[in-house]
């Protein structure tokens, strides 16, 4: 499938399709403070940018101080809800398959705190598949910093010129280059309307899951 020795990957829209189990969480915070319903639509774009700014989406007309207390809640139903709606994109079995098949060790750098990342490779059957899995509160540093993916590739014991990262938010793609790693911009992920991945300096993008199952789509060795 490719002639990189690694492979590494973002979760929350790169692999998994996570926005539905966010969706019915803020809806049930929002049915219990008596706001309005939480439009999918509306929060899509915002579920790679992590907890405070889908709080922040959603509920755009509670005060930020106020916001920031209800992150434990949000976690806390999240926990509750997590695997119950939310799919691996299509295309992401078979990419992973073939990774498999030739031997390639993947893993996973997000900066969803590690014990949840846990779980959703628990319900996913990933759990002794993925070889690395580096959470957001694992190091001191999470994504757009480095270390990170630096920390998974010597866990991996590979170097980083020789491991491609895949993620579909711009602090993906700012992590990898200042570890030294190629990158892919996953085009199907999500992203707000100022979103530019072609300006992001990806060494590739890759617009549907199916591209990245053939050679041409990774960046060149």
């Amino acid at each position: 499938m490719t002639a990189w020795q690694g492979v590494l990957f973002d979760l929350d829209g790169t692999l998994v399709d996570s926005a539905p189990d966010f969706v019915a969480t803020l809806e049930i915070m929002a049915a219990a403070r008596g706001l309005p319903p939480v439009s999918s639509e509306h929060l899509r774009p915002h579920v790679s940018k992590g907890s405070r700014a889908m709080l922040a989406a959603a509920f755009g007309q509670i005060d930020e101080v106020e916001r920031e207390q209800w992150i434990p809640e949000f976690l806390d139903t999240y926990e509750q809800l997590l695997g119950d709606f939310a799919p691996s994109f299509a295309g992401v079995a078979d990419m992973l398959d073939q990774l498999d098949a030739t031997r390639t060790p993947w893993g996973i750098v997000t900066n969803k705190p590690e014990y949840l990342a846990v779980q959703v490779l628990d319900k996913l059957g990933w759990s002794e598949r993925c070889a690395v899995l580096i959470g957001g509160d694992t190091l001191s540093t999470r994504k757009p910093d480095p270390q990170p993916l630096l920390v998974a590739v010597e866990r991996l014991g590979l170097e980083p010129a020789a491991v491609v990262y895949v993620g579909d938010d711009e602090r993906d793609i700012i992590a990898a280059r200042a570890a030294g790693m190629p990158s892919i911009a996953a085009l199907w992920g999500y992203r707000l309307p100022d979103d530019h991945p072609d300006q992001w300096g990806a060494d590739r993008l890759a617009g549907d899951l199916s591209e990245m199952l053939h050679d041409v789509q990774w960046p060149a060795r």
